[in-house]
């Protein structure tokens, strides 16, 4: 199975990993770090695109649904660290609102992502049991199911 919204949901993860390590000084400008923190979340933001690349990776490449799967809940599983991490290290409640705003809208996309693929690769081998069954015209509807057609 594709699960292509869980993959450009990886992709999506990727790209942010890799601006992690282009700029990590964003995350301590956006958690309004004074410059004796900055370094501390420079440093963090380097750790997230380290581990983010590596699971996108997973969530990308993987070969098989379980893998890609396993990926999104790990992802799913850090944003909501990094959110618990990041709003209780905030000086404000503004930040503290920021912080859990952007890792808990990563963290209910990639699950939405991730339920709505879960939901197609049901329907699909629904489908293909049907077809197994029935003959070739269902056949054809499930090819075209499976190239997303």
């Amino acid at each position: 199975m594709s699960y292509a919204l869980s993959r450009l949901m990886s992709t999506a993860t990727a790209s942010y990993a890799g601006f992690c390590l282009v700029r990590p000084e964003h995350l301590g400008q956006a958690m309004g770090a004074d410059k004796h923190e900055q370094d501390g979340y420079d440093l963090l933001a380097e750790v997230f695109g380290v581990r983010d690349l590596a699971i996108s990776a997973f969530g990308i490449l993987g070969r098989s649904d379980r893998t890609v799967t396993t990926a999104m809940w790990i992802r799913i599983m850090c944003d909501v660290g990094d959110g618990i991490v990041l709003a209780s290290r905030a000086d404000d409640d503004q930040t503290r609102t920021k912080a859990l705003a952007a890792t808990l809208t990563w963290g209910t996309l990639n699950l939405l992502a991730l339920r709505a693929d879960k939901r197609r690769a049901l329907k699909v081998a629904a489908a293909t049991k049907v077809a197994e069954a029935g003959g070739s015209v269902v056949g054809a509807v499930v090819d075209r199911a499976r190239s997303g057609d």
